[in-house]
């Protein structure tokens, strides 16, 4: 039967329309399944009905006319349990309904399947029997498999247009993915086309093998001086270590990485185009095997250079539009950095890939940019979608296509009010983040990228929470030296002197990888990651703590934090090499004290070792991201499984609480870094069980900062009491947002549905 599903499933995705797919699907199942009938119907969210869309087997001048409410029939009684039916005898079931106009009623056996996408009912399959015939199990994991293959295609066809529902004229569909750039915004979808196809590239021999070198460098030396425009045009919007992503591929395109490799392909006699082929398949073919986000990413940057060398090369413009629309949402299979600064400024909406994560180049830029960003959309499909309208909602990684006046009218709304809630929410920024009972809250924020732009927050902050260390190891092709590093660390210090500033250890592996340190596991983020790392190679922790050291000179604002930590001993051991690294410097003359050291509270484990970390630690500081997904045993980057990762889950603000009463009774300071100290709901409660300090991204300062002042620190250790009592996180929230509702705090919640 396997073999019978790969034949039907290749018929039905190479059929030219999608009329031709059902035909083909239906009359395919009932000669793979030996039956007399198998029929689609199509559930019809407008009229609440399900609708006869195609059959072999019954009449076929019933399709299109017969339709049927949810639960009337046996049809209706599948789309309305969302379960498959299997009878032998139809006719004697109490839901049985005869259709006349089908003729079926000489049919006895009955077997139908719903068509689920993302958990909406698109439709049913149905076969039938003549005979009375009991279908086993192997028949129904058949039917079965065969409805999950067909949803994905009508969840296509719905989108693009090239099937309406018979009695719905919008076709108005939703996608979701990995929102990887908060924000809204509605406008027209434009198609990206790679620039080149570098799996269609003939094999040829050279004639004049100088020739196809001189070619090649010249391609190369075009797109280099594409890449470099384009982070010219960006060079006013981004900072200094976001331009450093197109030093990347720069470097990549250097003589000594791509060029050589290709030039040696040449000389074994292979021209230019399919040289650059072979070198640019292999690399990717490397880079995907790898089951990690960064060098997936990594892999498509290597395909989108191929692609616009290869296009120089076969003497092909790049594919970018001549005009683009006033709002415009790029939409492709992958967007790589260089195709953001193709389009006008003023002119891009919006961000939504197939391929990618919230760690992606694309991702990292996006925000820093404050464009929506929607990754990792895998169901979307792209042929027929260029200009269709659109609205992208980043908070909640959705795309609407050709949506409803009203939902756009809708999302206008949403868009005015958080421009209105922005600039009244500025005027209080310079404001102490107090309580009206007279609590100070600490706010810090998070960075790592845009250092001018955060360090302008100076006055409004606390400092910094949380400095992630590993994005300048992530935009180079090596490991930085100490001179180095010790310079970016200079700056991030002297940016926030004499504020504190929590610099975290390098944190690599789970979604966060080098592409020169490949990290090669089936489940990377149970795997070697964070301090595990730094622990089995000490020459990298070494060079980075005498960087961070030796940086902080005369400023004396220096806090560094362990990652990923699970067992004691590796806390010992960074505190050995820490200890070591001031020893060294002393040695060359540079004295600092010993920083204070803290260790991120992000592993389920460390939750029942408090007291023993507390004697090593000088603070804690809780990864609520990590802990959420650890606790709740959900990758958060994965968009199937999205929906179950929620800090506000029971459980996770349990654990929360109890970490709080008991770093409190052990004295050891603790914060909150993460979603949750960003979200105005979760920072109440966070605050209400006695966290110390939280530290967030910056936009979402403006907002904690408001709720903070006004609800009463008595009022947040009430709400705490009473959210700790509720039993599902659906609860949790509603409940958070009536109690914000009552303290007319609801604008400062994400826009809802």
């Amino acid at each position: 039967m396997l073999e019978v599903l790969r034949r039907i499933v290749q018929e039905v995705n190479s059929a030219r329309t999608l009329n031709a797919a059902l035909a083909t699907m239906v009359r395919r199942i009932r000669k793979a399944m030996r039956t007399d009938v198998c029929s689609f119907y199509l559930y019809d969210t407008e009229q609440d009905c399900l609708v006869l869309m195609e059959t072999i087997g019954l009449r076929t001048q019933a399709v299109g006319h017969v339709t049927m409410a949810l639960g009337e029939g046996l049809v209706g009684l599948v789309a309305e349990r969302g379960e498959p039916l299997n009878l032998e005898d139809a006719p004697a079931h109490s839901h049985f309904r005869y259709f006349e106009e089908t003729g079926e009623e000489r049919f006895s056996s009955f077997l139908g399947v719903p068509i689920i996408h993302q958990r909406r009912m698109l439709g049913v399959l149905v076969v039938q029997q003549q005979d009375k015939r009991r279908f086993d199990e192997g028949d129904e994991a058949f039917l079965v498999t065969m409805a999950a293959q067909l949803a994905g295609v009508l969840a296509h066809a719905l989108a693009t247009g090239t099937l309406s529902r018979p009695m719905q004229t919008d076709g108005q569909a939703v996608f979701t993915g990995v929102a990887a750039s908060p924000g809204m915004a509605i406008g027209e979808a434009l198609v990206i086309a790679p620039p080149a196809d570098l799996d269609n590239v003939p094999d040829l021999i050279p004639t004049d093998i100088d020739y196809e070198i001189q070619r090649l460098k010249e391609a190369i030396y075009r797109v280099r001086d594409e890449i470099r425009a384009t982070g010219e045009r960006l060079a006013s919007r981004i900072s200094a270590q976001e331009l450093a992503l197109f030093e990347v591929y720069q470097q990549m395109l250097s003589e000594a990485a791509l060029g050589q490799e290709v030039e040696k392909r040449i000389r074994e006699g292979q021209w230019a185009p399919g040289a650059l082929a072979d070198v640019v398949r292999r690399h990717v073919q490397y880079l995907e095997r790898v089951d990690d986000s960064y060098l997936r990413e990594r892999a498509a940057d290597v395909r989108d250079l191929g692609r616009r060398v290869l296009a120089h090369l076969q003497e092909e413009a790049p594919q970018t539009p001549d005009t683009f629309p006033d709002r415009a949402i790029l939409v492709g299979d992958e967007l790589s950095v260089a195709t953001l600064g193709e389009v006008p400024r003023g002119k891009l909406a919006g961000l939504v890939a197939i391929r990618g994560s919230s760690t992606s180049h694309v991702a990292i830029l996006a925000r820093a940019m404050g464009i929506p960003t929607v990754l990792g959309m895998v169901d979307l499909p792209l042929p027929r979608l260029n200009g269709a309208p659109v609205i992208l909602d980043g908070h909640r990684g959705r795309l609407f296509v050709r949506p409803s006046n009203e939902l756009e009218n809708h999302y206008q709304m949403l868009i005015d009010e958080e421009q209105a809630l922005a600039e009244v929410l500025e005027h209080e920024q310079d404001l102490p983040c107090r309580t009206p009972d007279g609590h100070d809250m600490p706010l810090m924020v998070n960075t790592g990228l845009a250092v001018d732009a955060v360090a302008s927050l100076k006055t409004r902050i606390s400092g910094v929470g949380l400095y992630r260390t590993e994005v300048p190891f992530m935009i180079t092709d090596r490991f930085p030296g100490e001179q180095e590093q010790t310079r970016l660390y200079r700056e991030q210090l002297e940016s926030f002197a004499p504020l504190p500033v929590i610099m975290r250890t390098l944190d690599i592996g789970g979604d966060k990888d080098l592409p020169y340190f490949p990290i090669e596991e089936a489940n990377p983020f149970l795997g070697w990651r964070g301090i595990r790392v730094t622990r089995d190679h000490p020459e990298v922790l070494m060079v980075q703590l005498r960087a961070m050291l030796r940086a902080s000179q005369g400023l004396d604002n220096l806090q560094v934090m362990l990652p990923m930590v699970t067992n004691v001993d590796e806390v010992d051991d960074a505190l050995k090499l820490m200890d070591r690294a001031r020893v060294e410097l002393a040695e060359d003359g540079v004295n600092v004290d010993r920083p204070k050291v803290g260790i991120m509270l992000e592993v389920p484990a460390t939750l029942y070792q408090l007291e023993a970390l507390a004697q090593r630690s000088d603070f804690f500081s809780v990864g609520s991201n990590d802990l959420t997904q650890y606790l709740l045993a959900v990758d958060r980057n994965n968009p199937r499984v999205a929906e179950l990762y929620d800090a506000c889950h029971p459980a996770v603000l349990a654990a929360l609480a109890r970490l709080a009463d008991e770093a409190s009774a052990l004295n050891v300071p603790t914060s909150v870094c993460g979603e949750l100290a960003g979200d105005p709901a979760g920072a109440l409660l966070l605050m209400g069980m006695g966290f110390e300090t939280l530290s967030m991204n910056a936009p979402s300062l403006p907002r904690v900062r408001a709720a903070i002042r006004r609800v009463p620190m008595s009022a947040a250790k009430s709400l705490v009491e009473e959210t700790l009592c509720l039993p599902t996180p659906k609860a949790v929230r509603e409940h958070l947002e009536t109690r914000l509702g009552e303290w007319q705090l609801t604008h400062l919640l994400p826009p809802k549905d």
